[in-house]
């Protein structure tokens, strides 16, 4: 039996087996990374300084990017733009791939009734839509990251306790698992030391792709006004923004930040995809 990685649908799979895209891919993810690190040494101006006199100013030796409709530097605001961008798809991976994970391992090993409750609890979180769990959650606990990280977590984690389960399925009837019950380690021990070393790599690639999803539903969130405080950057905050600069013939500080979403979004996608393509070649 061998586990398949649990794709979402939206974004066919971009096969880079012998194709420069994956390094490409790789150094973007790598920059995009260093980018949210140093945004605050390498950042030329105050993400939030206004300056109303120079409003949507073209690009120059000043600001490279030119100026958003509240003479705000675009540059900047990207650069510190990405820390909040990556800040909370990490949170929502975290999240979701320790609690799925946990959730999987104890419906795939300990099987029977325990596994019917905690599949058929994932499977009602299917059902109801990670964005609108969101929303409903912002709706009571107000401004914050901590909302929607909270919510797509929560969304996010059947994804990975169902191809954690699977795996830990396959893994219980290799025979180092008899063995090491034979010599009368515990399940707990086994789970630990053993199998999750064995399904680590296959969970890692998972929680990847999930990080280009996640990126991509907390910009929808931030583009709606929800979650993200106004005066905090964020890349789906500016495309809101920017809009009032579109209407007046200044679409720069809105499709820089789309730009950057569409590209971090296919780059964390396409290393996710090449590493679940080096596991599944791995894989007896």
């Amino acid at each position: 039996m061998t586990a398949v990685l649990t794709r979402r649908p939206g974004l066919s799979r971009i096969r880079t087996a012998r194709s420069p895209l994956y390094p490409v891919c790789l150094v973007l993810v790598a920059l995009v990374t260093t980018a949210a690190l140093l945004a605050s040494w390498v950042a030329p101006y105050d993400p939030n300084a206004v300056d109303l006199g120079n409003a949507m100013a073209a690009p120059s030796l000043e600001h490279w990017l030119g100026v958003d409709a509240a003479g705000r530097d675009t540059l900047s605001r990207l650069l510190l733009g990405a820390r909040t961008s990556l800040l909370g798809p990490l949170g929502v991976v975290v999240f979701s791939t320790l609690a799925g994970v946990a959730i999987g391992m104890a419906a795939g090993w300990r099987g029977g009734w325990l596994d019917s409750v905690l599949s058929r609890s994932t499977e009602l979180v299917f059902a109801f839509p990670g964005m609108l769990l969101a929303i409903l959650i912002i709706s009571v606990y107000g401004e914050g990251l901590l909302a929607p990280v909270v919510a797509l977590s929560i969304a996010y984690l059947p994804y990975v306790s169902r191809l954690t389960r699977s795996l830990v399925l396959a893994e219980r009837e290799r025979p180092y698992v008899s063995a090491y019950q034979v010599q009368g380690h515990s399940a707990l021990q086994i789970c630990l030391r053993h199998i999750l070393p064995n399904i680590a790599p296959v969970v890692l690639a998972q929680s990847t792709i999930n990080f280009g999803y996640a990126l991509m539903d907390l910009a929808g969130l931030s583009f709606l006004g929800l979650g993200i405080p106004a005066l905090t950057p964020d890349w789906g905050r500016m495309v809101f923004d920017g809009q009032t600069a579109i209407q007046h013939g200044y679409p720069l500080s809105a499709i820089l930040p789309c730009v950057f979403i569409v590209l971090t979004v296919v780059a964390f996608n396409v290393v996710g995809e090449r590493w679940a393509d080096r596991v599944a070649r791995r894989t007896p």
